[in-house]
């Protein structure tokens, strides 16, 4: 029997192999996953994120037993009308999408429109599990959490998404500003997800980029200290430590407890946040006899 990956942890990393850097082939992206699904860490994987336009190009036919019970979060590249399109073409491949994740808006628009847009299509989104509004960390932002909190009362399964890097420095929050959005959930009660730039376990410095990204057991230490109700000044703090150690203290105490607030993020890479896990000790490597 292998040895499981603790509940704190469960399905913290969404399979991103086919988006930059990793940029991996459809058919490798799939036969990787397949891999990952039948591996003693399989509780650590989320579903296999693709793109709208892939699926609606009708990419996956061919590829995918209708039997294996594929499971994937669709990426809505293609933007909020188009959603459903692409849900349309996964039933017949026998493939579940239990998320979807858009941007309601760009960097300085309104995101209210945009939310009232896909608020409007759940309906046409049957069988999908959660659902990520993707929000710029700029205008309007607290607005648009109050609305996804209030749909979220009303029985609609949806949630915040935020960027945490990409190709440009504003990309990236401060540890101020995403502490403030951490607490912000934390006090509507709302769930958020993250993408990009969580490349490393510890908060670092990449040499080739010159650019400082948030690390992923810094934002896990986060969380659990805003559920536990702890000042923004802290959990703000959490997130500029380098030392392991005061991380590992608070995520080591609730190994056994489900995961508050952060759903998680997407990572072209499975195997290197596993890595980074079982060297910090909050999974064990080996295998039971």
């Amino acid at each position: 029997m292998s040895t499981q990956v603790p509940a704190l942890l469960d399905g913290l990393v969404d399979d991103a192999a086919v988006f930059p850097p990793g940029s991996a082939t459809l058919p490798d992206a799939l036969a990787a996953h397949r891999r990952h699904r039948a591996a003693w860490y399989v509780d650590l994987v989320g579903p296999l994120l693709l793109p709208a336009s892939t699926v609606a190009a009708g990419e996956l036919t061919g590829l995918v037993d209708p039997g294996e019970g594929l499971v994937i979060g669709l990426i809505g590249d293609t933007g909020i009308a188009r959603l459903p399109f692409a849900l349309s073409f996964l039933a017949p491949d026998g493939v579940t999408a239990r998320q979807v994740e858009v941007a309601v808006a760009k960097r300085g628009e309104d995101p209210l429109p945009g939310i009232a847009e896909l608020l409007r299509l759940t309906d046409a989104m049957p069988g999908v599990e959660a659902i990520y509004a993707e929000l710029p960390l700029t205008f309007g932002l607290m607005g648009a959490l109050d609305a996804l909190a209030a749909a979220r009362a009303d029985g609609v399964p949806i949630a915040a998404k935020f960027r945490t890097g990409g190709l440009a420095a504003e990309l990236f929050p401060t540890p101020a500003e995403l502490a403030a959005v951490i607490c912000a959930c934390r006090d509507r009660g709302l769930p958020f997800k993250l993408t990009a730039g969580l490349h490393q376990a510890i908060r670092h410095l990449d040499p080739e980029t010159g650019f400082t990204h948030h690390g992923y057991a810094n934002v896990l230490a986060a969380a659990l200290a805003a559920a536990d109700g702890e000042r923004m000044e802290t959990v703000a703090e959490l997130l500029t430590v380098v030392d392991p150690r005061p991380l590992l203290e608070r995520a080591s105490a609730r190994l056994d407890a489900p995961r508050p607030l952060w759903v998680g993020f997407g990572s072209c890479s499975i195997l290197e946040p596993l890595t980074d896990l079982i060297r910090l000790g909050l999974v064990n490597g080996g295998y039971d006899a």
